[in-house]
This record gives structure tokens, sequence and C-alpha cells, in this order.
């Protein structure tokens, strides 16, 4: 029978069950802990995700136990927590997704041994206009992290080609994910027209393809599994109405409790000359006491993403 705590946190009451749980083994990580990290990095997480509906995978048992992605938020969840339409799985017109607006909704998810959140990269209701593109960095077999920092910075160097800045973070995995903030700046060229999923996979795919063709051993844009040995595989597919990203500030369900990490861009420097990075939920803390939110400006920017040839995706 689960053993049950009743606490009262920021006016919500909530009944957090079986605290000593061990959810991380190799490191005595519980659930507990989960939920104690989840409550103290809220006022960083939050922001990043205000009005989004998030995608929980949760693991009743622990990393090593069985798991499941969830995304409709239950019905057996608290009147506070609130919801947002998003889209459906195949004849599923749509579903209500979980959207956390405040700590004791993420202490409610933690207590559910939701390890990781994924969110998509737009907001609310409008499914059309991200207000971000995503190149997710994915080493291959032969490949690492090492590897993923220096394409990281070929990939940077591109984008400020087209005067573009990106935000990196360790996908408290294997591999690193560059940000493009966009929030609502129009196309280039244009006064009105905010790029759309479709332009931001293509323009996406049209990068990943310049340096695939720059390091065609050592980078590709092909979805296969088979054609990723020593490659990094850049995956521009992420940049789609139906797919999530680990959030950033998210636990990730390793051997370890690592997140997914902000970085500076001489953190990225440093992993490319081979001392690869990776962040707990405590050195994570301390790291926002320290720097802040070195994502922050990911919500705040505004960029322009130049005209791409849309057929690219049709190819």
């Amino acid at each position: 029978m689960a053993t049950r705590t009743k606490v009262t946190f920021e006016g919500r009451e909530l009944s957090l069950s079986n605290l000593d749980k061990v959810m991380f083994p190799e490191t005595g990580f519980t659930k507990g802990d989960l939920i104690d990290y989840y409550a103290r990095v809220a006022p960083t997480l939050l922001p990043h995700l205000a009005g989004r509906g998030i995608t929980r995978i949760r693991f009743p048992d622990g990393v090593e136990g069985n798991s499941f992605f969830e995304k409709r938020c239950p019905s057996h969840r608290p009147d506070w927590v609130q919801v947002v339409p998003g889209p459906g799985d195949g004849a599923d017109d749509g579903i209500d997704y979980c959207a956390f607006a405040d700590a004791p909704s993420l202490v409610w998810a933690a207590n559910l041994a939701a390890i990781e959140l994924h969110a998509p990269l737009h907001v609310g209701t409008d499914l059309e206009h991200p207000t971000a593109m995503v190149f997710d960095l994915d080493p291959g077999p032969g490949t690492d992290i090492t590897d993923c920092a220096r394409l990281a910075l070929d990939l940077a160097a591109r984008l400020a080609d087209d005067d573009l800045e990106c935000w990196a973070k360790t996908s408290g995995s294997k591999g690193l994910q560059l940000y493009v903030p966009i929030n609502g700046a129009p196309r280039a060229g244009r006064k009105q027209a905010r790029p759309t999923y479709e332009h931001t996979r293509a323009y996406a795919l049209t990068v990943g393809k310049e340096l695939e063709a720059d390091a065609p051993a050592r980078v590709t844009t092909v979805m296969a599994k088979q054609a990723r040995t020593n490659r990094i595989f850049i995956d521009w597919s992420q940049n789609h109405v139906h797919k999530t990203t680990v959030a950033v500030y998210s636990v990730r369900a390793r051997q370890r409790p690592t997140v997914s990490t902000p970085l500076d861009w001489s953190e990225v420097e440093e992993m490319a000359e081979g001392t690869p990075l990776a962040f707990t939920t405590d050195e994570v803390l301390d790291r926002i006491d320290e720097y802040g939110d070195l994502f922050e400006p990911v919500l705040e920017l505004a960029q322009a993403l130049p005209e791409v040839d849309l057929a690219i995706l049709d190819r």
C-alpha cells in the first residue's frame, strides 16, 4: 500500500506518495528527490513551459522499470492543473495536454513519476507557428557528444551567416540541441508572414544538407539508422507540430539523474576539445544560482528566418 504524505505547497494541497521509492538505483535518487528538484527548479523552468501542452514520460518503478508516454492530461488531475488543446494521434483530432502554470503542477506530475517533460515548439492553440526552431544533434554509433559539440560550433557559424543566433543545451542523454528563437518575427522580407513549421523544417533541412555536403563522413540528415554509423544525425524533423523535444531543465531517465542543461558557448568549445559535460539535478540548481537562466534569450529574442525552398521537403 502506498505511503501518503499530505502537504500544502504554494497554497495547493497535494497528496504525495512513496517519497522513499528509489527512482535511480545507481545513485539512490528517490521520488522525493525528484519532487524536490522540480519544486526548486520551477521558477526557472516554468517560463519555458508556459502555455505549452507537455508530454510526460512516466516511470512508476524507476528508470530500470517500464515506462510510458502520456500526452493526454488525465481526468484525475486536480482542477488547478491547467490544460491546453493540442494535436492528437491518427484519427484523433485533438486532445487536452497538461499545461504547467505553477510549481504545484510540476510537483503533482513528479509525484506521478513523470521523470521526463517534453515540450512542443509552439504555444497554446497556435499550432502553425513555432516560437523557435531546433537542431537535434544525435550521435550515431562510433560518435559521441564531443563530435556533437564540434558540429554545434560549425552549425552556429553557419547560422550566423544568416544573422541568426542560437543557444545550445545538452539533451541530458547522449546529444546536443541547438535552439534558434523566432518569437513572432516575420519571415525576412515579409511584414506579417511568420514562419510555419513547414518553413522551419525546410530551413533546418537546408542547413543540415549544407553541413552534410561539407563533411559527409561525419554528418548526415538521413533518418535511416544504418546511415548514422560514425556520423552525427542532424534531426531537422523535430520541427513539426506533432513532435516534442525534451524540455530544458527536464530530468532524463538515465543511470544518473542528468538534466537537459543550457550551455555557455565556451562550454561547447570545451566539449569540442574532448571534455564531455553532463549535469545532475544538484549541479543544475547550482548553475542556476551562479549563472541564472542561460536559456532565457530563447524566450525573448525575435529573429527573422530567410526564405527557403519548401520543395526540399519532397525530395
